[in-house]
């Protein structure tokens, strides 16, 4: 398509290239962006980023890192990977966007084949939107709707995200800004089979939540929202036998169970391409988002049709759900998992470097626990390691002398003690490798007591 006139001299006028100067893009951020953005930040002083390929990235002054985080879970298949972008260009040659209102057949295309992907049995629809949180919202709605029921249980410790009703699901009080949070959620304890304050055993945490549906809500519930491996709050899988026992005692109550795949999903955990079949409950409801779109904002709600069917009686759509761009993103992210054999990679890869990371801490009294599945890993750094006393300083320590060496990652947990590891799931042997002997050499020179101390 060739622009008119008009466009050509607009064309002639756009902005100069960016200048990647990392001292004016800092001071232009802090001037001109909100604040808030300041609470969500990777190091002292942030990464400016200029370009990336696969499970690479490269800052303003061309130094190459490791990914190990991939932008927030959200880049599964690679960095500008040329299938996704060329799926992407050619879309957006044709038609950028159109709505629900009208039709496009890339958006049903992506749900069949996302669908395939789903379990057998249920009669399973999907809902397009663009974010988390968005979708978690909607999720929320649908139970509730379906249900009659008001009352909602999430875990301690989880993250469903940051935005009103998301932000009260999440059981950590970095989520909850100091004003009244969405009604009717109830916090109940996981298991955690490193420090759990109730032991390894999941009889009393079911008792807990017995205790809380029976004191806390009038024992009827709309349903509980769960994280198979709970990913910002510290990486710490939820035993399958407490899933288990947890639905159990929520349907009985005539709840739901949704499960949150926004960062176990789409092969991450290996053995499964979904997180929520490590266990034997069949979700009611499952939320994904971050991976599906490898970076380009899409996420979705897969339920029954049954369910679903429970918010058709008031108009309900997203302006951009269902954007064929973005639709054509996840169509290719789906292709690419599968010809490149992703799932099986981060089954293999995930496996070595988790092998890796603990032969490092059975060196070092500091690293308490190395857990997850996959690619989806994290580091529990502690200052006792009877006592499991998280460790926020001398992770932060290891944090930025892995920047330093070139691998970057994030820090997580209640604490911000858990170093976490969600790679692009095209990591390889090769990257583990140069994984491990940085880790190793940043773990050597760190000196624990210095470091609390500030004197390192």
């Amino acid at each position: 398509m060739e622009a008119n006139g008009n466009s050509q001299a607009v064309l002639a006028e756009l902005p100069p290239e960016l200048s990647f100067d990392g001292d004016v893009a800092r001071e232009r951020r802090a001037r001109y962006l909100s604040p808030s953005l300041a609470t969500f930040q990777a190091y002292e002083r942030p990464l400016l980023l200029k370009r990336g390929s696969m499970q690479y990235l490269w800052d303003d002054e061309d130094n190459k890192y490791v990914d190990l985080i991939g932008q927030n879970v959200c880049i599964s298949v690679g960095h500008c990977h040329p299938v996704v972008n060329e799926a992407v260009k050619r879309q957006m040659d044709e038609l950028v966007h159109c709505t629900t209102m009208w039709m496009h057949p890339v958006t049903a295309e992506l749900a069949a084949e996302l669908l395939e992907k789903m379990p057998a049995g249920p009669d399973w629809v999907v809902h397009f939107v663009n974010s988390g949180a968005e979708a978690i919202d909607l999720a929320m709605l649908m139970a509730r709707a379906h249900t009659g029921n008001t009352d909602l249980l999430a875990l301690r410790r989880s993250y469903h995200g940051l935005h009103f009703g998301a932000a009260s699901l999440s059981g950590l009080a970095i989520a909850h800004q100091p004003t009244v949070a969405a009604p009717g959620i109830h916090h109940v304890t996981p298991p955690d089979a490193y420090r759990g304050i109730y032991g390894p055993d999941t009889a009393p945490y079911l008792a807990e939540l017995n205790a809380t549906i029976e004191s806390s809500t009038d024992q009827t519930l709309a349903g509980l929202f769960y994280e198979p491996i709970q990913g910002f709050g510290g990486v710490a899988p939820v035993a399958s036998d407490y899933i288990e026992g947890a639905a159990e005692r929520v349907r009985a109550a005539g709840g739901l169970m949704i499960a949150d795949e926004v960062q176990t999903g789409f092969g991450r955990t290996g053995e499964h391409f979904w997180g929520f079949q490590a266990s034997d409950v069949m979700p009611d409801v499952v939320v994904m988002a971050k991976g599906i779109g490898n970076g380009f904002p899409l996420a979705a709600v897969v339920t029954t049709r049954e369910i679903a069917d429970s918010i058709t009686g008031r108009k309900f759509f997203n302006t951009y759900g269902s954007n064929p761009t973005v639709c054509a993103a996840g169509r290719a992210v789906l292709s690419v998992i599968d010809a490149e054999g992703l799932q099986e990679n981060s089954l293999r890869v995930g496996a070595a470097l988790a092998e890796a990371l603990a032969e490092t801490g059975q060196r070092h009294e500091f690293i308490g626990d190395v857990r997850g599945r996959g690619l989806m890993l994290g580091v529990d750094v502690v200052s006792d390691p009877a006592e499991k006393t998280p460790d926020p300083a001398v992770a932060a320590a290891i944090h930025e002398g892995l920047r330093e060496r070139g691998v970057i990652l994030s820090r997580s947990g209640a604490y911000g003690n858990v170093l976490r590891l969600l790679p692009p799931m095209c990591l390889n042997l090769d990257d583990v490798k140069k994984v491990s002997d940085e880790f190793a050499e940043v773990c050597a020179g760190i000196d624990p007591e210095a470091v609390r101390e500030g004197r390192s």
